[in-house]
């Protein structure tokens, strides 16, 4: 059996799982030290099953996105940027929050180095500017320093080079290679680095607390956590790369939204206490975006689920005349202040309990809003969801649209924008169930220019190097399936040039006896 958890801003999510049966589930209010409420969360569901019989403990979590967005637990980290003689025109954090690069800067450093595009050099490293770079480092002494090397993703061998001589110089400090967590594009790769590195110290942290709750519980089962992709990481690998979990709560609501209705393609809409995020399954995991994600006001280029955030929630503020709908909330204070409650604001939950279709047991009005209110304020809600499920549908194609969250019931009628409405049963704990499910990836890319190999050689190579990231990461070797082949030309290059970006998962490699 498994349990899944989801630490959200304002619930903690559990469920236990045999197999995709829901043996228990609850919902605990989130803690502001996090790990008191997923104990209470933990021992709800452990109250019904032995806790030898758990073998496995999969977590979603949002900390590591707070922490950025509220510009708390971060470290100093100095940036190493090789690609002179080219790109010393926008310095490292450049366009950076002024509050987040004091959070963050530890220092910029510009080597000769890197690659073209095509795998030539650039530049050659300059030993005497590294042995400038080490002195520099030790008198500065920075939490972690990263290493940003020109089109280091296709050609990693120089940025690890440097990565291991200044790891041999400064034992004791995280040297951390931008091509492990970043794709092409060195600004945005060296920003989600900087950011990563960043979180290591707070990584640890949650890590140990983590193990801690599952150990004082009685679990001796592996913990794992979920990320960005709907897969899962070891908690030593979050010690490492915390920052691939920052979208995964949406992540894991879409991985529930098809664990509980088998449909691989689909839209999901994840509705919530203050907005509704609404994204895509595309063979049974979330669709993925290309452009720049923008994390707590950085340009990145991590692997990030496509999700529209509209703000359309449980707590919703409504006007008086029920036009308008959010993107005001109440949040965590529904209960003090939502009209059903005895409060003096009007709600979206107050339409629901007004309607008929949310029935909460210790609600002091049970028809706070006139059935005239009603009408209107349901068009108001229908006239936004469609337009958002009208902008996520993939080339216009009608799927069916999951409704799943503890909000699902807010939502009136049965299609939005011409696509059908699921409803599952459960979909109030799917993001838990999403968690519990997840399975394990790798993923690889490179760049095919088209006068060197033939584009099914390149596929075929990065498929590889995905498989073997994979079964790096935990997976069995005899899971492993291709769910994503992904081509991208790349304009404006002297020959025709396309990223070929590939994505494998595999079931966890005997996850009772793997080490967490």
């Amino acid at each position: 059996m498994r349990i899944g958890l989801d630490v959200g801003g304002t619930h903690t999510d559990a469920v236990l799982m045999d197999g995709t049966t829901v043996v228990a589930r609850t919902k605990a209010t989130t803690t502001a030290d996090v790990a008191s409420g997923i104990e209470a969360a933990l021992r709800v569901i452990l109250a019904e099953c032995d806790p030898a019989a758990v073998d496995l403990l999969t977590i979603g979590t949002t900390q590591f996105t707070n922490a950025v967005i509220e510009r708390k637990q971060l470290s100093k980290v100095a940036a190493v940027r090789v690609c002179l003689p080219a790109g010393r025109g926008l310095m490292p954090r450049s366009d950076w929050p002024e509050d987040l690069v004091k959070s963050t800067d530890g220092g910029s450093y510009l080597l000769h180095g890197g690659h073209l595009y095509d795998g030539r050099e650039l530049a050659p490293l300059d030993d005497a500017e590294v042995t400038a770079l080490i002195r520099s480092l030790n008198d500065a002494k920075p939490a972690a320093v990263i290493v940003s090397c020109a089109f280091s993703p296709t050609q990693p061998a120089l940025e690890m080079a440097l990565v291991d001589r200044l790891r041999a110089a400064l034992p004791d400090t995280p040297i951390c290679p931008s091509h492990q967590i970043g794709g092409l594009g060195l600004i945005e790769r060296e920003n989600a680095a900087i950011l990563n590195a960043a979180l290591l110290a707070f990584a640890d942290r949650v890590a140990n607390a983590f193990t801690g709750s599952s150990s004082r519980l009685g679990l001796r089962c592996p913990v794992y956590v979920s990320q960005n992709d709907g897969t899962l990481i070891t908690l030593e690998r979050l010690r490492h790369y915390p920052a691939l979990t920052f979208a995964s709560g949406p992540t894991n609501s879409i991985r529930g939204a098809w664990a509980l209705t088998g449909l691989s393609d689909a839209i999901v809409i994840d509705i919530g206490g203050t907005t509704s995020d609404i994204g895509v399954l595309k063979n049974g995991f979330p669709r993925q975006s290309n452009l720049v994600i923008d994390v707590g006001g950085i340009r990145t280029n991590f692997r990030m689920p496509d999700v529209l955030a509209t703000g359309l929630g449980g707590g919703s503020l409504v006007s008086d005349d029920g036009r308008t709908c959010g993107p005001q909330s109440v949040a965590r204070e529904l209960r003090q202040k939502a009209l059903c409650f005895g409060g003096d604001v009007m709600t979206l939950t107050d339409i629901a309990v007004s309607r008929g279709r949310l029935a909460i047991s210790d609600a002091a009005v049970t028809s706070p809003v006139t059935e005239a209110l009603c009408d209107i304020v349901d068009e108001t809600i229908l006239a936004k969801l469609n337009a958002a499920v009208d902008q996520m549908k993939p080339g216009g194609a009608i799927l069916p649209v999951i409704l799943v969250g503890g909000g699902a019931a807010l939502v009136p009628g049965d299609n939005l924008a011409g696509c059908p409405i699921v409803r599952p049963d459960n979909a109030d704990v799917a993001n838990a169930i999403g968690a519990s499910i997840a399975q394990v990836s790798g993923e690889a890319e490179m760049l095919h220019v088209a006068s060197k190999q033939s584009r099914s050689e390149v596929v075929e190579l990065v498929t590889a190097r995905a498989e073997t990231a994979a079964v790096s990461a935990g997976a069995a070797a005899d899971t492993l399936s291709t769910i994503n082949v992904e081509a991208l030309d790349i304009p404006y290059m002297a020959a025709e040039t396309t990223r070929i970006r590939v994505t494998v998962v595999g079931d966890l490699d005997d996850p009772s006896k793997r080490a967490s």
